[in-house]
Protein backbone atom coordinates (compact mmCIF):
# COMPACT_ATOMS: atom_id res chain seq x y z
CA UNK A 1 0.00 0.00 0.00
CA UNK A 2 1.01 3.78 -0.56
CA UNK A 3 1.50 5.57 2.31
CA UNK A 4 0.77 9.43 2.73
CA UNK A 5 3.51 9.77 4.55
CA UNK A 6 1.31 11.53 7.20
CA UNK A 7 0.53 11.41 11.44
CA UNK A 8 -2.81 11.84 10.80
CA UNK A 9 -5.24 9.23 11.57
CA UNK A 10 -7.85 10.00 8.56
CA UNK A 11 -4.63 9.80 6.78
CA UNK A 12 -3.50 6.72 7.81
CA UNK A 13 -6.92 5.01 7.77
CA UNK A 14 -7.18 6.32 4.13
CA UNK A 15 -4.08 4.03 3.37
CA UNK A 16 -6.31 1.25 3.65
CA UNK A 17 -9.51 1.60 3.57
CA UNK A 18 -9.83 4.54 0.30
CA UNK A 19 -8.95 1.88 -2.32
CA UNK A 20 -11.01 1.38 -4.84
CA UNK A 21 -13.59 -1.90 -3.67
CA UNK A 22 -12.39 -2.09 -0.54
CA UNK A 23 -15.87 -0.43 0.99
CA UNK A 24 -17.61 -2.97 -1.00
CA UNK A 25 -15.56 -5.59 0.56
CA UNK A 26 -16.07 -4.78 3.89
CA UNK A 27 -19.39 -4.47 3.75
CA UNK A 28 -19.41 -7.55 2.31
CA UNK A 29 -17.58 -9.04 4.87
CA UNK A 30 -19.24 -7.27 7.82
CA UNK A 31 -22.59 -8.51 6.08
CA UNK A 32 -21.74 -12.41 7.13
CA UNK A 33 -19.71 -13.17 3.62
CA UNK A 34 -16.79 -15.78 4.77
CA UNK A 35 -15.68 -17.16 1.12
CA UNK A 36 -13.89 -15.53 -2.15
CA UNK A 37 -16.90 -16.44 -3.89
CA UNK A 38 -19.79 -14.99 -1.40
CA UNK A 39 -17.42 -11.66 -1.60
CA UNK A 40 -17.14 -11.74 -5.15
CA UNK A 41 -21.27 -12.30 -5.79
CA UNK A 42 -21.68 -8.87 -3.84
CA UNK A 43 -19.42 -7.01 -6.12
CA UNK A 44 -20.36 -7.52 -9.66
CA UNK A 45 -17.45 -5.89 -11.71
CA UNK A 46 -14.78 -6.39 -9.15
CA UNK A 47 -12.36 -8.80 -11.23
CA UNK A 48 -10.59 -11.64 -9.05
CA UNK A 49 -7.14 -10.89 -9.65
CA UNK A 50 -8.06 -7.27 -7.68
CA UNK A 51 -10.26 -9.03 -5.09
CA UNK A 52 -7.00 -11.60 -4.17
CA UNK A 53 -4.97 -8.59 -3.72
CA UNK A 54 -7.45 -6.76 -1.65
CA UNK A 55 -8.43 -9.17 0.50
CA UNK A 56 -4.17 -9.99 0.57
CA UNK A 57 -3.60 -6.18 1.63
CA UNK A 58 -7.11 -6.43 4.57
CA UNK A 59 -5.49 -9.34 6.10
CA UNK A 60 -1.80 -7.84 6.00
CA UNK A 61 -3.41 -4.67 7.75
CA UNK A 62 -5.09 -6.74 10.43
CA UNK A 63 -8.52 -6.42 9.17
CA UNK A 64 -10.12 -9.61 8.05
CA UNK A 65 -8.09 -12.65 8.86
CA UNK A 66 -8.05 -15.89 6.38
CA UNK A 67 -8.06 -19.63 7.13
CA UNK A 68 -8.15 -22.98 5.16
CA UNK A 69 -12.10 -23.69 4.37
CA UNK A 70 -12.88 -26.61 6.29
CA UNK A 71 -15.81 -27.19 3.69
CA UNK A 72 -13.48 -27.81 0.64
CA UNK A 73 -11.03 -25.53 -1.52
CA UNK A 74 -10.01 -21.94 -0.61
CA UNK A 75 -10.08 -19.83 2.88
CA UNK A 76 -12.63 -18.90 5.10
CA UNK A 77 -12.66 -14.97 5.65
CA UNK A 78 -13.60 -13.15 8.81
CA UNK A 79 -12.92 -9.68 9.98
CA UNK A 80 -10.82 -9.12 13.07
CA UNK A 81 -11.57 -6.85 16.15
CA UNK A 82 -10.48 -4.24 13.96
CA UNK A 83 -12.27 -5.12 10.85
CA UNK A 84 -15.44 -5.51 12.81
CA UNK A 85 -15.22 -1.81 14.40
CA UNK A 86 -15.37 -0.59 11.06
CA UNK A 87 -18.93 -1.34 11.27
CA UNK A 88 -20.16 2.00 12.14
CA UNK A 89 -17.56 3.65 10.16
CA UNK A 90 -19.67 1.56 6.89
CA UNK A 91 -23.03 2.79 9.15
CA UNK A 92 -21.89 6.43 8.79
CA UNK A 93 -20.54 6.22 5.43
CA UNK A 94 -24.01 4.48 4.26
CA UNK A 95 -26.03 7.49 6.13
CA UNK A 96 -23.99 10.13 4.04
CA UNK A 97 -24.97 8.40 1.01
CA UNK A 98 -28.44 8.12 1.33
CA UNK A 99 -28.80 11.64 2.10
CA UNK A 100 -26.21 13.45 -0.05
CA UNK A 101 -25.76 11.06 -3.40
CA UNK A 102 -28.89 10.65 -5.32
CA UNK A 103 -29.75 7.59 -7.11
CA UNK A 104 -28.66 7.76 -10.72
CA UNK A 105 -29.70 4.92 -13.57
CA UNK A 106 -26.03 3.64 -12.93
CA UNK A 107 -26.90 2.92 -9.18
CA UNK A 108 -30.21 0.75 -10.04
CA UNK A 109 -28.56 -2.83 -10.87
CA UNK A 110 -31.44 -4.91 -9.67
CA UNK A 111 -29.83 -8.13 -9.67
CA UNK A 112 -28.09 -6.43 -6.96
CA UNK A 113 -30.91 -5.47 -4.98
CA UNK A 114 -32.45 -8.93 -5.19
CA UNK A 115 -28.61 -10.36 -4.24
CA UNK A 116 -29.17 -7.98 -1.10
CA UNK A 117 -32.62 -9.50 -0.68
CA UNK A 118 -31.28 -12.95 -0.65
CA UNK A 119 -28.16 -12.79 1.02
CA UNK A 120 -28.01 -10.08 3.61
CA UNK A 121 -31.95 -8.95 4.19
CA UNK A 122 -34.21 -12.66 3.46
CA UNK A 123 -36.69 -12.76 6.63
CA UNK A 124 -36.28 -16.33 6.72
CA UNK A 125 -38.45 -16.59 9.81
CA UNK A 126 -41.43 -15.30 7.35
CA UNK A 127 -41.05 -17.60 4.83
CA UNK A 128 -43.77 -20.25 4.15
CA UNK A 129 -43.15 -23.81 5.00
CA UNK A 130 -43.18 -24.26 0.92
CA UNK A 131 -40.68 -23.63 -1.83
CA UNK A 132 -41.72 -20.34 -3.80
CA UNK A 133 -40.19 -19.69 -7.23
CA UNK A 134 -40.42 -15.81 -8.22
CA UNK A 135 -39.32 -14.28 -11.40
CA UNK A 136 -38.41 -10.65 -11.76
CA UNK A 137 -39.45 -9.25 -15.30
CA UNK A 138 -37.49 -5.47 -14.61
CA UNK A 139 -38.36 -3.43 -17.32
CA UNK A 140 -36.07 -1.09 -19.57
CA UNK A 141 -33.05 -2.89 -17.64
CA UNK A 142 -29.87 -4.11 -20.31
CA UNK A 143 -28.20 -5.81 -17.73
CA UNK A 144 -27.54 -9.45 -17.46
CA UNK A 145 -31.11 -10.18 -19.00
CA UNK A 146 -34.71 -8.93 -18.42
CA UNK A 147 -35.60 -12.04 -16.09
CA UNK A 148 -34.11 -13.09 -12.92
CA UNK A 149 -35.73 -15.64 -10.33
CA UNK A 150 -36.06 -15.89 -6.63
CA UNK A 151 -36.27 -19.29 -4.79
CA UNK A 152 -37.15 -18.94 -1.89
CA UNK A 153 -36.41 -22.14 0.19
CA UNK A 154 -35.34 -21.42 4.08
CA UNK A 155 -31.96 -21.61 3.78
CA UNK A 156 -31.04 -23.08 0.58
CA UNK A 157 -32.92 -19.68 -0.71
CA UNK A 158 -31.00 -18.37 -4.24
CA UNK A 159 -31.31 -15.92 -6.65
CA UNK A 160 -30.82 -17.16 -10.42
CA UNK A 161 -29.78 -15.77 -13.84
CA UNK A 162 -31.38 -18.49 -15.76
CA UNK A 163 -34.92 -20.38 -15.39
CA UNK A 164 -34.37 -22.37 -12.13
CA UNK A 165 -36.47 -25.33 -13.79
CA UNK A 166 -39.40 -25.12 -11.16
CA UNK A 167 -42.83 -23.82 -11.86
CA UNK A 168 -43.26 -20.12 -11.24
CA UNK A 169 -45.33 -19.18 -8.31
CA UNK A 170 -45.07 -15.67 -8.52
CA UNK A 171 -44.67 -13.39 -11.27
CA UNK A 172 -43.16 -9.27 -10.25
CA UNK A 173 -43.31 -6.55 -12.98
CA UNK A 174 -40.58 -3.82 -11.97
CA UNK A 175 -39.26 -0.65 -12.81
CA UNK A 176 -35.83 -0.90 -11.72
CA UNK A 177 -35.85 2.52 -9.86
CA UNK A 178 -39.09 1.50 -7.92
CA UNK A 179 -37.55 -2.28 -6.85
CA UNK A 180 -34.21 -0.21 -5.23
CA UNK A 181 -36.61 2.66 -3.92
CA UNK A 182 -38.87 0.20 -1.94
CA UNK A 183 -35.08 -2.04 -0.55
CA UNK A 184 -34.01 1.39 0.44
CA UNK A 185 -37.41 2.25 2.39
CA UNK A 186 -38.28 5.00 0.20
CA UNK A 187 -41.33 3.79 -1.04
CA UNK A 188 -43.92 1.47 0.22
CA UNK A 189 -44.41 -1.76 -1.70
CA UNK A 190 -48.21 -0.57 -1.67
CA UNK A 191 -47.44 2.69 -3.02
CA UNK A 192 -45.40 0.99 -6.23
CA UNK A 193 -48.53 -1.50 -6.91
CA UNK A 194 -50.93 1.29 -6.56
CA UNK A 195 -48.73 3.86 -9.19
CA UNK A 196 -48.11 1.12 -11.32
CA UNK A 197 -44.62 0.63 -10.66
CA UNK A 198 -44.43 -2.96 -9.59
CA UNK A 199 -47.49 -5.69 -10.64
CA UNK A 200 -47.59 -9.05 -9.27
CA UNK A 201 -49.40 -11.75 -11.01
CA UNK A 202 -49.98 -14.88 -9.02
CA UNK A 203 -52.06 -16.09 -5.85
CA UNK A 204 -53.21 -13.15 -4.03
CA UNK A 205 -52.45 -14.20 -0.52
CA UNK A 206 -48.77 -15.39 -1.63
CA UNK A 207 -48.75 -11.88 -3.41
CA UNK A 208 -49.83 -9.96 -0.47
CA UNK A 209 -46.67 -12.01 1.74
CA UNK A 210 -43.79 -11.41 -0.77
CA UNK A 211 -42.18 -8.27 0.27
CA UNK A 212 -42.67 -8.91 3.98
CA UNK A 213 -39.59 -11.44 3.34
CA UNK A 214 -37.24 -8.80 2.97
CA UNK A 215 -35.96 -6.91 6.16
CA UNK A 216 -34.85 -4.20 3.71
CA UNK A 217 -31.79 -2.22 3.93
CA UNK A 218 -29.88 -0.66 6.92
CA UNK A 219 -31.02 2.76 5.33
CA UNK A 220 -34.63 1.81 5.59
CA UNK A 221 -34.45 0.72 9.21
CA UNK A 222 -32.74 4.17 9.73
CA UNK A 223 -35.57 5.60 8.01
CA UNK A 224 -37.74 3.83 9.87
CA UNK A 225 -36.70 4.80 13.48
CA UNK A 226 -36.35 8.51 12.29
CA UNK A 227 -39.79 8.33 11.03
Amino acid sequence: MRSYGQYCPIARASEILAERWTPLILRNLLHGATTFTGIAQGAPGLSHSLLTKRLRDLELAGVLEAAPNPAGRGSVYRPTAAGRDLAEVMAALGRWGERWIELAPEHLDPGMVLHAWVHWYLASDALPDQRVVVRFDVRAWSGIGKALWIIFDGVRSEVCLTHPGYEEDLVVEADPRALAEWHLGRIEWRDALDDGRIAVAGPPALARRLPSWNRRSDAARQRSSIG
